[in-house]
């Protein structure tokens, strides 16, 4: 496997061939996070409440958790870079047709689309990333990869609200367009000719699905993660009927979670070179505490913002260590265990909005997401820590 073995043709600048990666990763996490910031004007748009358009998220996620083992799986064989530039293709595809789209139904389906490419993406690019330097940093060159859809959530998702605000919400679909494309420039130039595995079968890669540490860490995913996506899929009306803030006070929520979320996951790379295992627990454990004091004490500014802040280093912290794990227990297969990880949280990210949903119909309020995230975070580490029992594994293959 390429992350076994050094590449015929390294870049001269590996930063670089990093940094178009990381671009790509860019352009994901603005497309997947910028609807909860926009769930508001999206809903008036297509003429539905916001519980119903919710389900956006969730269709979105499906794509993800559609396109991930198979694109992976049926590709494997193909070279790397062409493979990553066919993805950011379909996230362009994805993304355009969601800016066209009239309609619940139409949005729906397009969102799916644009979730297609998601996981397959992060899956090629941490094993390219991971091939590129010394076994003893993988962890982070795979945290370089995942911190283009931290700094989205800082640049891209509090700038397409704004846009989407002040134009229309279609315009922040079409930013992500020419973010795809630009991203796609990069990877020709910078990102070196990765071949792809010669001996890689359509059975060999899902093979790996049999392995008890690969279905842990995924389960893992889909429970605990989706603690955090209940809380933040609603963060729009969480700002304004809970904390009782005007609606152009979105975009600075949404840029707290964004410097969290660059945070952890800067974080997190070196978690997960030092004690891959104690990263996923100390951030499970975390999670659960901070979002009972957000519940708590939601309507206390300052306590809303902080809440927010860690809840998106906490989110990356985990993320970032599930993805690792999960390339470690699927031995050869690791660009599929990568895949499956995006796969897992986007399961998680429909879980949580639809759970969310759920509480908030139920007339519950919008600060009761939270609850269903502890609950959620809690299973989560349950499961993560009954795994253990099955692989311990707490690095990457050298």
């Amino acid at each position: 496997m390429a992350t076994q073995t050094d590449v015929m043709t390294r870049p001269r600048h590996v930063a670089l061939a990093l940094l178009a990666l990381a671009l790509g990763g860019f352009a994901i996490g603005t497309t997947e996070f910028v609807t909860m910031g926009l769930l508001p004007d999206v809903a008036a748009g297509i003429d539905e409440d916001i519980p119903t358009t919710g389900h956006i998220i969730s269709s979105y996620a499906l794509g993800v958790v559609v396109g991930a083992p198979l694109i992976v799986s049926l590709a494997a064989r193909m070279p790397k870079r062409a493979l990553l530039l066919w993805l950011l293709a379909g996230l362009a595809l994805g993304n355009a047709l969601t800016a066209v789209a009239s309609g619940y139904v139409p949005v729906l389906l397009a969102r799916f689309v644009a979730g297609l490419p998601h996981g397959a993406y992060f899956g090629v690019a941490s094993l390219v990333a991971a091939s590129l330097v010394p076994a003893g940093r993988r962890g982070r060159a795979i945290s370089m990869v995942m911190m283009g859809l931290s700094v989205a959530t800082v640049v891209g998702v509090p700038a397409s609200t704004w846009l989407g605000q002040a134009l229309s919400w279609r315009a922040a679909y079409a930013l992500v367009v020419v973010i795809a494309v630009a991203a796609a420039a990069l990877v020709v130039a910078f990102v070196p000719v990765v071949p792809g595995d010669p001996r890689a079968t359509i059975l060999s890669e899902l093979f790996a699905l049999r392995e008890p540490a690969v279905i842990a860490a995924f389960l893992t995913g889909v429970v605990g993660f989706g603690g955090v996506f209940a809380m933040y899929s609603y963060i729009a009306p969480i700002v304004t009927d809970e904390v009782g803030l005007a609606s152009g006070v979105i975009p600075l929520f949404l840029l707290v979670f964004g410097f969290g979320s660059v945070t952890g996951t800067w974080a997190a790379g070196r978690l997960a070179d030092w004690d891959n295992v104690r990263q996923v627990v100390g951030g499970l454990v975390a999670t659960v505490v901070v979002l009972v004091l957000f519940h708590q004490f939601v309507e206390l500014v300052a306590v809303a913002l902080l809440g927010v802040f860690l809840i998106g280093a906490l989110g990356s912290i985990i993320a970032v260590g599930l993805q690792i794990r999960l390339m470690t227990a699927a031995g050869d297969a690791q660009m599929l265990g990568a895949a499956l990880n995006h796969a897992s949280l986007n399961i998680a990210n429909g879980l949580g909005a639809w759970l969310g949903g759920l509480v908030i119909a139920a007339g519950h309020g919008y600060a009761a997401p939270a609850l269903v995230g502890v609950a959620l975070a809690a299973a989560g580490l349950v499961v993560f820590l009954l795994g253990l029992r099955w692989a311990p594994v707490r690095r990457l293959p050298q």
